[in-house]
């Protein structure tokens, strides 16, 4: 009698390597890539204020709250912007969700802010792009072992 345990693959074995053909695989990557460069264009853009004014972007409902300027909190933004791009390049599988919890904040602002809600749906995809980068993550960059 053979024991159904020994079939099993090891809890501490590290994945078989991914194949650059694997769709999965490949999706992986092409959402990886890509959150973590716009992030860091849209962040480096708040600078700017190449592509669009963002300052118009922010709910002055929010604005109000704070001692700050739109323009001066779009600063903030954009740092925080960075960094999320920064942290899926390194750690996709915590920047996923790290990215997908900005953008259901900004969701947020852009539903309080009228004439902005194409915008929102819009941000609600790149959201479930988000987690499912996290997700796919979980399979194609295992998290490090301590």
């Amino acid at each position: 009698m053979t024991s159904t345990l020994a079939t099993r693959p090891s809890p501490t074995r590290s994945p078989a390597p991914a194949k650059r053909d694997d769709p999965a695989y490949q999706a992986f990557w092409l959402l990886r890539v890509g959150f973590t460069v716009a992030p860091i264009l849209f962040g480096l853009d708040k600078f700017f204020h190449v592509l669009v004014n963002w300052d118009r972007y922010f709910a002055p409902f929010i604005v109000r709250q704070t001692p700050w300027t739109a323009h001066e909190l779009m600063y903030a933004v954009g740092v925080i912007e960075i960094v999320a791009g920064l942290v899926v390049a390194l750690r996709p599988r915590f920047g996923g969700y790290l990215v997908a919890a900005w953008l259901a904040g900004i969701i947020v602002n852009l539903l309080i802010v009228p004439g902005f809600y194409d915008v929102a749906l819009r941000d609600f995809g790149l959201f479930i792009a988000a987690v499912a980068l996290a997700r796919l993550a979980a399979a194609f960059a295992p998290a490090p072992s301590v």
